[in-house]
């Protein structure tokens, strides 16, 4: 079904409208005049993973007023209204869409491939939460509930190896003794938490680098995909830029001697966080940046495994075992980067005393 251009006042024979991006969550198209110049972003929320786009709507609205009036220079990407003057628009087919501007001259890449990318990319994710520390992080939904809270996850996972089936529990036996092996990551986030260590911030939630729009030369403009912003812990951010940017392979990869730590790509998130983020950081919230990497590794190597135990009931699968495979790929690299966490440790200590 082609996408309801008309709605917004674009008329179909017009425009070219094609598949834009490989997003695992919304459909996004990319709307082009006759000469094939890119005009519009149009995207159709995935209300199977989104329950309430509304809610959605009106964090980003919300934010956008913000910063229009307290920082009118940053590259703050909004919806446009469709004809009925609503920015988010509710089809006949049950179907939400909105519309955005493009950015001319714009870029975004799917894999980080130096340390610049990773600089720049943490850089922008800090900008964006900097410019909102005087934003009260109450007034934003719940986007995703619990989306990273690590002691519900680890619940779930519990829940899952009560109710698995023999043949997967036994299949997945060593990676499950991984999970309870590293269980002193729960504890910590547990202390965190209960002692209200640190501030809730506004918090992207969702810091792969396709979520940075970047320039021609490589330089970050700004931050995109804002479905997931809402009050978190600085540790979700940086810690999925940990989980993302640091190895060359994503969790896809079978090939587990493939997976590494990249130990510049490391300075690079952390030189490119705190050049934004470091006079707004507590001392607590400092202390805790190495463990950011271990959180998010672990999370996402539990919710992998808990979803094979649940018979593979989330995450698509293009083969058996597939979600499997990314638990333990995931568990490699947390490995690895446990190796490394003393020496980036001193790293950041080295940096922050600076």
């Amino acid at each position: 079904m082609k996408p309801p251009v008309l709605a917004f006042n674009l008329n179909s024979d017009d425009y070219q409208i094609e598949q834009f991006g490989d997003g695992l969550i919304n459909f996004t198209w990319k709307v082009s005049d006759r000469d094939n110049h890119p005009q519009f972003i149009l995207q159709r929320i995935n209300t199977d993973v989104f329950k309430a786009p509304q809610d959605i709507a009106e964090n980003i609205n919300n934010i956008g007023k913000y910063l229009s009036l307290n920082a009118q220079d940053y590259l703050f990407i909004s919806p446009l209204p469709a004809a009925c003057g609503d920015y988010l628009l509710k089809y006949s087919d049950g179907d939400f869409y909105r519309l955005f501007p493009y950015v001319k001259n714009s870029v975004t890449i799917n894999t980080v491939q130096t340390p610049n990318e990773a600089f720049e990319a943490a850089q922008q994710f800090a900008r964006f939460t900097r410019l909102l520390e005087d934003f009260d992080s109450s007034k934003l939904h719940y986007a995703l509930p619990g989306f990273h809270d690590l002691n519900m996850r680890f619940k779930q996972f519990k829940g899952a190896v009560m109710t698995a089936d023999e043949n997967r529990l036994q299949t997945a036996k060593s990676v499950i003794e991984k999970v309870y092996h590293y269980q002193n990551i729960v504890a910590k986030y547990e202390n965190i938490i209960q002692n209200q260590l640190i501030p809730l911030r506004v918090i992207h939630h969702d810091t792969k680098i396709s979520n940075v729009l970047f320039d021609a030369h490589h330089k970050g403009l700004c931050v995109i995909d804002l479905d997931t912003v809402m009050p978190g812990y600085f540790i979700s951010d940086v810690g999925d830029m940990m989980r993302t940017y640091l190895s060359p392979v994503t969790e896809e990869e079978q090939d587990f001697n493939k997976i590494e730590i990249r130990q510049d790509f490391f300075a690079a998130i952390m030189k490119g966080y705190f050049s934004e983020m470091g006079d707004v950081l507590s001392q607590a919230e400092k202390s805790l940046f190495v463990y950011a990497g271990k959180f998010i590794i672990y999370m996402q190597a539990i919710r992998f495994l808990t979803d094979y135990l649940n018979n593979d009931a989330y995450y698509h699968n293009t083969y058996p075992g597939q979600n499997l495979v990314r638990a333990q790929n995931q568990f490699v690299l947390l490995e690895k980067y446990e190796q490394l966490e003393d020496t980036f440790q001193q790293l950041v200590n080295k940096y922050c005393a600076v």
